[in-house]
């Protein structure tokens, strides 16, 4: 009887750990990211009784045989914020706290003083580089955001598309920029039409150049690029002209935009800075075009129908874009959008086996195998989910139905000990 103490007691610390295991999961049933834990029983070795025929054995209890996590998907929740990220597979999140890499699945991230992205804890996401062109490159390191900008870049290609009216006349005088004939070149004159440019130096800075179209013969125009004189404000430049060439349909024949137009801007940036102005691809040009993808020359209203330019001014970050693959976008106060680096995802043959470390983070064990890194959306990784937070994937009405499994578990075992406790005090009456 007495062996039957022993296996109530077993029983009562196995049922006790069973409970505290779903305590832990309850308690963690709100924390983003959480696995819960499924705990398993081992009958203890077994004792043959002597002087019976056969093979009869009595248990001598029940043992913890092990607790071990359960890495199923938990449900999402969306969020506002674009460092909110889930994965929808079974990947982890590398971090780092300088010293070593742990693994996650709770993907609330922010930005720290430095511009990295981290975890509530300061742990430093983990991603492969982008180098200053946007290249995605195979170094794995910490994520960093805010210390990106987006360099300036001067203009060197405008594209114009407008018609010019063939109806206008030739004008009675020559182009000039002082029309009021005082001396000083600030006031273009003879001329038929005009549009402004918006163009960028090396260093950012915009400047203002205006394009003054003047008819010279039948289908014929020249444009001179006017822009006011550094060191001068008050008083303008021409930078130089180009002849653009009609045929009879109104079609563009030649713009002859392989001939760059040269701007001084000043002393501190590159100086000159070439521009190229592109009005359509001609008829007459190689190779030959329509002459009717561009600029245009038809007996109707002047119109500009549309003026791009490659250059912009300098910019910093002001949004994020995470993609399903972990690629982060930067998207810059100037328009500009360029790749900061892709999201390292990690996974492993036996995550079961992974140690718990806290705070949601796990560590690779000898029971879990080495990890096997790749970018998101790759390799089995899963797909990362901005915008989004994986939830704990606890089952609360399953985990009440294992409470109350294991209380009358934990009371039953409390019974047998009462039971062999009034038996053995039976046997102690017998003398008396």
């Amino acid at each position: 009887m007495l062996t039957a103490l022993y296996s109530a007691i077993s029983g009562l610390n196995a049922n006790g750990v069973s409970l505290s295991v779903i305590g832990d999961n309850v308690a963690n049933m709100n924390t983003i990211g959480f696995k819960t834990s499924r705990i398993s029983f081992g009958d203890v070795l077994s004792q043959t009784i002597t002087g019976i025929a056969g093979n009869s054995q009595v248990g001598r209890g029940v043992l913890v045989t092990g607790v071990s996590p359960l890495f199923t998907q938990g449900s999402f929740e969306t969020t506002a914020s674009a460092l909110d990220m889930a994965i929808d597979g079974e990947g982890f999140f590398i971090v780092s706290d300088g010293s070593g890499r742990l693994y996650t699945r709770a993907g609330q991230f922010a930005l720290d003083k430095n511009g990295r992205v981290v975890n509530p804890d300061g742990y430093v996401l983990q991603g492969y580089q982008a180098d200053a062109a946007g290249n995605i490159t195979g170094t794995i390191a910490d994520i960093t955001i805010t210390t990106q900008q987006a360099p300036a870049n001067r203009t060197s290609t405008v594209s114009l598309t407008l018609n010019l009216d063939a109806s206008d006349s030739v004008p009675g005088a020559a182009f000039t920029l002082d029309g009021n004939g005082d001396g000083t070149s600030d006031d273009p004159a003879n001329y038929n039409f005009s549009t402004q440019i918006t163009v960028y130096d090396s260093q950012g800075d915009a400047h203002e150049i205006t394009a003054y179209f003047v008819k010279t013969a039948a289908n014929t125009w020249t444009v001179h690029y006017v822009y006011p004189n550094p060191s001068s404000p008050t008083t303008l430049l021409d930078a130089g002209t180009q002849t653009l060439t009609f045929g009879t349909n109104g079609e563009l024949v030649d713009d002859n935009s392989s001939t760059a137009i040269d701007f001084n801007f000043g002393s501190s940036v590159v100086n000159p800075q070439s521009i190229y102005f592109n009005y359509g691809t001609g008829t007459g040009e190689t190779p030959a075009g329509t002459g009717l993808d561009g600029t245009t020359q038809y007996a109707s209203e002047y119109a500009v129908l549309n003026l791009t330019q490659d250059g912009y001014p300098a910019g910093s970050l002001r949004n994020l874009n995470i993609e399903q693959d972990g690629t982060i976008t930067g998207i810059f106060t100037n328009g500009q959008t360029r790749v900061i680096g892709r999201i390292a995802l990690a996974k492993f043959a036996a995550p079961q086996g992974l140690t718990k470390m806290g705070k949601n983070l796990f560590a690779e064990s000898y029971s879990s195998g080495q990890p096997i890194v790749g970018p998101a959306s790759s390799g089995g990784l899963g797909r990362v989910l901005s915008n989004t937070l994986e939830l704990s994937n606890v089952d609360l009405a399953e985990e009440f139905i294992k409470m109350i499994s294991a209380q009358r578990g934990f009371q039953a075992n409390s019974r047998i000990i009462t039971t062999t406790d009034d038996l053995l005090q039976e046997l102690v009456n017998l003398k008396r």
